[in-house]
């Protein structure tokens, strides 16, 4: 899953990036109104983490445009307690608004409950292939009928190559799409994470479904 943070308090902006990550979350940051507009429109996001005091464009003109063009999840996060404030942000499409300060369980609930809306409406609960099942809310993995336990990371790196079962995907797409767009490319952590994978839901079973094309990326299928 793939965050937007649009925050211009540095010290706001390291904490719910930290934090996030540190939660399996693929987190993107902007510390102004414009720039966390033009990241919005250059590639989809699962949801959008809204200040309102924002530098140059405020976070209601981002959420006006933001909702015009896309109908991407935006939650509000800012110190604007007052009733007319939540009733503009919801009015102007907002999903959530969430006040300052907050605290980051509760932070993490409501995302997991506007994700599992997403979940809801463009996929189906569980992904399968072959013996090999997934269950994005649940966060759980089997092979067989057998429960495979994963890390935050392993979890995101299976549900990718699940959701694009038969399709080839490079080094550099699964870095953007797992990781995050400053992720150093020259590190090997692709093809660590790929190798653990491996350990976990191939190698203890005759059929392999992760396989490897060389010098073109991964593709995760079952193969006759």
């Amino acid at each position: 899953m793939r965050l937007l943070i649009i925050e211009d308090e540095p010290r706001t902006a390291d904490y719910l990036q930290q934090g996030l990550r540190e939660n399996g979350y693929v987190v993107d940051c902007a510390s102004s109104g414009t720039d966390g507009l033009h990241l919005a429109r250059q590639q989809p996001y699962d949801l959008v983490i809204l200040d309102v005091n924002l530098p140059g464009l405020d976070g209601w003109g981002v959420l006006q445009r933001l909702r015009a063009e896309s109908s991407t999840r935006i939650m509000m996060l800012t110190a604007h307690g007052r009733l007319a404030d939540r009733v503009k942000g919801l009015d102007l499409g907002a999903d959530d608004y969430l006040l300052k300060p907050f605290e980051f369980p509760e932070l993490l609930a409501r995302i997991r409950s506007l994700l599992r809306r997403n979940d809801q409406r463009l996929q189906p609960s569980t992904l399968k292939v072959a013996d090999l099942e997934l269950d994005p809310g649940r966060h759980r993995a089997w092979r067989g009928g057998q429960r495979i336990d994963l890390t935050a990371k392993e979890f995101a790196l299976l549900h990718l190559l699940m959701r694009q079962s038969g399709e080839v995907l490079s080094r550099t797409q699964i870095i953007s799409l797992v990781w995050d767009m400053n992720f150093d490319c020259d590190t090997n952590v692709v093809e660590v994470s790929i190798r653990r994978l491996r350990a976990k839901i191939d190698d203890p079973f005759d059929d392999k479904l992760i396989h490897t094309l060389r010098g073109v990326g991964y593709v995760l299928e079952a193969r006759t």
